[in-house]
């Protein structure tokens, strides 16, 4: 037996209309072609759908179990055709982010409030890209969107300028560092740096500071917490270089001093890696536009 989603329209049709004339009206067939599709239909189950001499027209047993699988299939053929067609218009998709920075989520939560407010039919999950190849996973299209201070040349991948940021020494009030201008790499020689636990080519303070200069610090602790981070600073327990965005967030306090590093400042991009297609996607637009409204606030 073959069956197509055209024949449990019509199965369905018929049943709720009550006869062969309003269900046509319904599908938008004539009479003779419904009648002809559904003896068409009965030659290939070998049974009659059909009570012909019941008004209004109903089932037989063949019919009713006809019609419980068009009951079933079609509310799921219809939601997905509503699902592609969201997709294809840019109104539904998915938006996975990986990210490569620990502090990252001192603004994505934000952003992602915003965000799911416009698009609710997005499905939206963070995943943290430093336990992972966040980069080849956005290839393989297991990740949507990449965080990253690091743009690549990479084929089919494109890097969406966020926002900028300076990397910012802090330490406690009453520590020797405290009343110095700005913070040199030779300052750090003789400190206990508190990091994010992750790689120093991942770590600012490293590949902008420390390593072109050949300086180890005296001691480096990670600590997977950004409060936590900022409690030990404020507790004299070592020094750190955050992002000016963690930095300038009230919930911290004051309990300590924040220095730029040399006497520029450093400046830093953070980036939305892509891939190329989706560029263009209406909900991938919004978040990157989010994003930058967040952080200019």
């Amino acid at each position: 037996m073959y069956l197509e989603f055209r024949h449990l329209r019509t199965i369905k049709a018929i049943h709720d209309q009550g006869g062969l004339a309003r269900a046509a009206d319904v599908l938008n067939i004539t009479q003779s072609a419904l009648s002809h599709q559904v003896k068409a239909l009965e030659d290939q189950v070998g049974m009659e759908l059909f009570l012909r001499r019941s008004k209004p027209l109903k089932l037989s047993k063949a019919g009713h179990k006809l019609l419980k699988l068009a009951e079933e299939v079609l509310p799921r053929v219809e939601a997905i055709e509503v699902d592609f067609s969201e997709t294809i218009a840019g109104k539904a998709g998915r938006l996975h982010i990986a990210i490569e920075c620990h502090a990252c989520f001192e603004w994505l939560f934000p952003v992602l409030e915003s965000f799911r407010k416009s698009w609710s039919s997005v499905d939206v999950d963070i995943r943290p890209g430093l336990a992972f190849d966040a980069l080849p996973a956005l290839q393989r299209e297991e990740v949507d969107v990449v965080i990253s201070g690091d743009p690549e040349n990479l084929e089919g991948v494109e890097f969406i300028p966020l926002f900028d940021y300076e990397p910012t020494f802090i330490c406690a009030t009453d520590h020797p560092l405290a009343d110095k201008e700005f913070i040199e790499a030779e300052d750090l020689r003789d400190q206990t740096l508190i990091t994010y636990p992750v790689d120093k080519t991942r770590l600012d303070v490293f590949t902008d500071l420390l390593t072109p200069a050949r300086v180890e610090p005296k001691a480096q602790r990670q600590i997977e917490l950004t409060a936590v981070i900022m409690l030990l600073v404020a507790s004299n327990r070592g020094v750190s270089v955050l992002p000016d965005w963690v930095v300038a967030n009230e919930q911290y306090g004051h309990d300590f001093v924040a220095k730029k590093i040399t006497k520029n400042g450093l400046s830093r991009r953070l980036y939305a890696a892509v891939r190329s297609p989706d560029k263009e996607l209406g909900y991938i637009k919004d978040f990157v536009q989010f994003t930058k409204d967040q952080t200019m606030d």
